[in-house]
């Protein structure tokens, strides 16, 4: 006999109409919940699996006739999800700050760091976090590290530096031999070392948008190829910084808070290029701003630019001077040019020397010349003396001469006088030479009419000069007694 199906059918489809209706009165569906979320229209719970959007080619997403607003697909040649935007008539991507990125992990407040960084500790054998090369590690909120980090070539970044912070409560905050790039942090480690780092001879550090605050020391960068900080605050720290054997030290805009204290920045060793630019020092008490009383050795150039140095002084400095190769009442050697308020000015455009011929009223020194008129052209002698040198020398204490010691080539005005007296009636005439050899277009004439006339000549040129050069005063005479010499009583010459 024959069962009949036909009243199950129809119990079905009423219960599909019931299903139906009843979801569409209450305008919200739940799977895998009796209980959708009252602000969803769709609310789906599970535990163990996903949810599948719509998957095509890019060619098919394209395809899409008059997609919605909104329209949401995942693109499988793209690998990625894109929704459809009817304003801008295409398709937009879903990003997320990792996007592209294959190596990229986020570090936030929140986070225990023995599971966020565990392959990092293993890696630093159990005693620092040894970070993956070429990793970018986004630092989200306060993180107290147990351990030191070793950037190993990694980039750490935040988002905001007032917020996004890197602290080391007990012990160095860096170590290690290898550099990378920091920036938008603030660091902290109040009982050791931002920094204890030797690179090597081989390592960069790019450190910018930062803020070093309540650290014990800002700590060492020591032979590395490249240092370079751009826009770093410095602010309540009780020691700064060592730079030492650095291939090339670029500091930009950095900003030391006057309640820092100690030695802000040193150099020691050798640098082919060392560079600060902008920012300021504040510098009170026995705070000293920057120090070179190391005699750091510069093979290539060194600039110190537009950083205003400021503060109130007891026993400190706002430059620990260079105690070998420098000028009185200056902090640099030749090396150096230096352009910042509150400092002596020190570049090849401001080098000056002087000397001096002075004997007491009624002496002079004795310049000979041959027999010949015109004579034989001599240096003019006399014992001179120097006040105000700088860049300039005597060449070892030799009278009557200056000698440039700045790098760069550039043009002197030469200015002076000259008073001698004549042994007869004479014309003499007195030269400008550069590196024993006058320079003719400068020479001046002079006569002394009788016996024991004093003849007063001024001393001008115009004089280009390369490092090691040097100017003295020569003499001729062209007419007069051939067995005569001059006395030169006072002669002075200024080069600037």
């Amino acid at each position: 006999m024959k069962k009949n199906k036909a009243p199950k059918k129809t119990l079905f489809a009423y219960l599909l109409t019931f299903l139906l209706t009843t979801a569409s009165l209450l305008a919200q569906v739940g799977i895998g919940t009796v209980t959708p979320d009252a602000s969803s229209i769709l609310d789906i719970v599970s535990n163990d699996k996903g949810m599948l959007t719509p998957r095509m080619t890019t060619a098919q997403k394209l395809a899409i006739t008059s997609p919605a607003n909104g329209l949401m697909v995942y693109d499988t040649d793209l690998k990625s999800f894109y929704f459809y935007d009817t304003t801008s008539v295409s398709w937009i991507r879903m990003n997320i700050n990792s996007d592209g990125r294959l190596k990229y992990k986020l570090i936030k407040s929140t986070d225990v760091l023995a599971t966020v960084l565990a392959d990092e500790l293993t890696a630093g054998g159990g005693s620092k976090y040894l970070l993956d090369s070429g990793t970018l590690y986004e630092i989200n909120g306060t993180i107290n590290l147990n351990f030191p980090i070793e950037i190993n070539n990694a980039y750490i970044s935040g988002q905001d530096s007032s917020e996004d912070k890197l602290v080391r409560t007990s012990g160095d905050l860096f170590t290690g031999a290898t550099g990378g790039s920091i920036r938008i942090l603030t660091l902290s480690a109040p009982s050791g070392n931002v920094f204890n780092i030797d690179g090597g001879g081989t390592a960069s550090l790019i450190f910018r948008d930062c803020i070093v605050a309540g650290s014990s020391s800002v700590g060492l960068l020591k032979n590395f190829a490249l240092v370079f900080l751009s826009i770093v605050q410095y602010y309540a720290n009780a020691n700064g910084v060592i730079y030492e054997n650095v291939g090339r030290l670029l500091l930009s805009n950095t900003g030391w808070f006057s309640n820092n204290t100690g030695i802000y920045e040193k150099l020691v060793g050798t640098f082919s290029l060392a560079a600060k630019q902008g920012g300021f020092s504040e510098v009170n008490g026995a705070s000293i701003g920057f120090d070179v009383s190391s005699n750091p050795i510069i093979t290539g150039d060194a600039i110190l630019e537009s950083t205003g140095f400021t503060g109130t002084l007891t026993t400190g400095k706002y430059v620990n001077p260079y105690t070998v190769g420098g000028y009185t009442g200056y902090n640099f050697n030749n090396n150096w040019n230096v352009r910042c308020p509150g400092i002596p000015t020190e570049t090849d455009a401001s080098a000056v020397g002087d000397f001096a011929v002075d004997y007491p009223v009624g002496s002079g020194a004795s310049t000979s010349f041959n027999t010949s008129n015109p004579s034989n052209i001599v240096k003019v002698q006399g014992v001179s003396t120097s006040t105000n040198l700088f860049r300039f020398s005597t060449d070892g204490g030799v009278s009557n001469r200056l000698k440039y010691l700045g790098k760069k080539k550039r043009i002197f005005q030469v200015t002076g006088s000259i008073s001698f007296q004549v042994p007869a009636a004479g014309t003499y005439i007195i030269y400008i030479a550069k590196n024993g050899t006058v320079i003719s277009q400068y020479k001046i004439y002079g006569r002394g009419l009788t016996t024991n006339d004093i003849v007063v000549l001024p001393l001008n040129a115009s004089v280009e000069l390369s490092s090691n050069d040097y100017v003295e005063v020569y003499a001729q005479r062209y007419t007069g007694g051939t067995t005569d010499a001059i006395i030169t009583p006072n002669m002075t010459l200024i080069i600037k």
